[in-house]
């Protein structure tokens, strides 16, 4: 079981705790069917959690350096000067080979300790400007609402730390898990965009429904080969219009939005369903199993199989086929495994004409029965 440390500290604003302790810290095996998180809170004993609270952390910052995650809230001073001590505890952990996330001013933590030196960061928007003159190693990015960088991850500030926690949920357990938890908690499971569409609102109200609708058109019919224009259309834009209005609100371009989406439907048919890589690939709306492919590797660093076999909440299932082979003859046979089940294989397809592009495996049973074990696909 993965071990996640929040750290505390004194003073922590409530806000920033909320989160990891909904996601991480409640029991998730109800969803999961297997294991979650061990969830542990460290800090100083008594430390103030914002201005009502007080702490009783039954772990402390050496607790946390055995973390195999740890969370680093929004934690500072008017100065926005860390503690020492946290930032030591950080460093070791991350030394130790842990994953380590900040949520808001957090990554002024994770700055301190060397960690997000030469690395993209967010933090907060109102913070950024602090955060890149006092750090200048660090790539600050004020529009996104959180940036992965492997083993360090870091998030905007407030309700953005949610969005950073299911991201991880997902990246660990899948998007089926992180979509139901994010049910569960009446948020969504993935807010499109960056920081830019909360500091001002910069599109007028009749822009902002047409293009809502428009969104929704396209998510109804993502097996639909829509194209930008599509989009304009069904906004009542300029294609040059639509590319503005979805940066302005969305933080993106709207081809990055409709690949998102693809990709996150395919996400959820590899998990629910059965169904072959080429159908797979249609039912998301890429023009080929080739493409999808490449979309996973360029966003997800995976194949759609590789994914597959990691996150498909689907029982695997057996199916048995009599053949008439002694159990002797079979087992001794130095053929069976490459002419034998090559022709019992294409038997069992013949049989059940279902898409098995899956990996096999092959027993012989008490009777000499060949016993074909159908696991995901290959």
């Amino acid at each position: 079981m993965s071990i996640v440390a929040l750290a505390l500290s004194d003073g922590v604003p409530l806000y920033e705790l909320a989160a990891p302790c909904a996601i991480f810290g409640t029991d998730r095996t109800e969803i999961t069917g297997t294991g979650w998180y061990d969830f542990r809170v460290c800090g100083p004993p008594d430390a103030r959690v914002d201005r009502w609270f007080r702490s009783a952390a039954e772990h402390t910052y050496e607790d946390l350096v055995a973390a195999d995650t740890v969370i680093v809230p929004a934690c500072h001073d008017s100065a926005m000067h860390p503690p020492a001590d946290l930032v030591e505890a950080v460093r070791g952990a991350y030394d130790r080979g842990a994953r380590v996330m900040s949520i808001c001013t957090g990554a002024f933590v994770l700055a301190e300790a060397g960690l997000l030196d030469g690395r993209r960061a967010a933090t907060h928007w109102l913070y950024a400007d602090i955060l890149a003159r006092r750090y200048p190693a660090v790539r600050v990015d004020a529009d996104v609402l959180y940036i992965d960088e492997g083993r360090v991850l870091t998030s905007a500030g407030k309700s953005a730390g949610t969005d950073l926690c299911l991201h991880v949920v997902r990246h660990d357990y899948g998007a089926a898990v992180a979509n139901e938890i994010a049910r569960r908690l009446v948020a969504p499971p993935y807010r499109e965009g960056g920081q830019a569409q909360y500091i001002i609102a910069q599109v007028p109200k009749s822009a902002r429904d047409s293009l809502g609708t428009a969104m929704a058109w396209a998510l109804d019919n993502l097996t639909e080969p829509i194209t930008v224009e599509d989009l304009a259309a069904r906004a009542h834009l300029t294609s040059r219009s639509l590319n503005r209005h979805f940066r302005q609100r969305i933080g993106t371009n709207p081809l990055s939005w409709l690949h998102e989406q693809r990709l996150r439907r395919a996400q959820e048919l590899l998990e629910q369903t059965d169904h072959g890589i080429d159908l797979v690939a249609h039912q998301s709306g890429f023009a080929s199993a080739t493409t999808l492919r490449r979309h996973f590797r360029q966003r997800l660093g995976t194949t759609p199989d590789s994914y597959r076999r990691t996150f498909s909440r689907r029982p695997e299932a057996s199916l048995a086929v009599q053949l008439p082979w002694k159990p002797m003859l079979v087992a001794v046979s130095p053929l069976f495994d490459r002419d034998h089940f090559g022709l019992a294989r294409e038997d069992l397809l013949g049989q059940h004409p279902v898409n098995l592009g899956v990996s096999v495996q092959a027993a012989v049973g008490k009777n000499g029965e060949l016993v074909v074990k159908v696991g995901g696909l290959a």
